[in-house]
């Protein structure tokens, strides 16, 4: 247990599992709420849409922790969480958004492994959905804030 100056205390293994129970509820909230902008919505089976839904937001649990961990490694300290804040914050995001336009071009360009349908918002030069990138934004900062709650 770390404690600041204010009497304050917190431990890192507290805030990693609240910041990986809020993703997970986070994530699997936001798959299933931006089902419409891919192809599967309406041409999936509901046994596709079920599978699709599970594996994404199980990916998106585990990219979550690769990346705080990532993240950790190389900016964090050991009286993380509270030192050190921002720079894993900024390297959490940095490293899931980069993930995520990999992973996009990667499944949509390259394998077909999903195609988006007409309503997703696509970046031109990246080709990327918005609807995933914003989810690799608004989700960590969420799931960051409330891991880093004074307890």
């Amino acid at each position: 247990m770390i404690t600041d100056d204010h009497g304050n205390s917190t431990s890192w293994l507290a805030a990693v599992r609240v910041y990986l129970l809020v993703s997970a509820a986070a994530h699997a909230t936001w798959e299933v709420a931006h089902l419409p902008f891919y192809t599967i919505w309406r041409n999936g089976t509901w046994r596709d849409i079920a599978f699709a839904t599970v594996h994404c937001s199980a990916g998106d649990v585990m990219i979550a922790a690769l990346v705080l961990l990532l993240a950790l490694l190389l900016f964090g300290s050991e009286r993380w969480p509270l030192d050190r804040v921002r720079p894993v914050l900024v390297a959490t995001l940095a490293f899931g958004i980069g993930y995520t336009i990999f992973s996009e071009w990667l499944n949509v360009s390259v394998r077909g492994s999903w195609t988006y349908s007409p309503l997703m918002p696509v970046l031109p030069i990246l080709e990327t959905g918005v609807t995933p990138l914003v989810q690799w934004i608004i989700v960590p900062l969420v799931a960051m804030r409330m891991a880093l709650r004074p307890r």
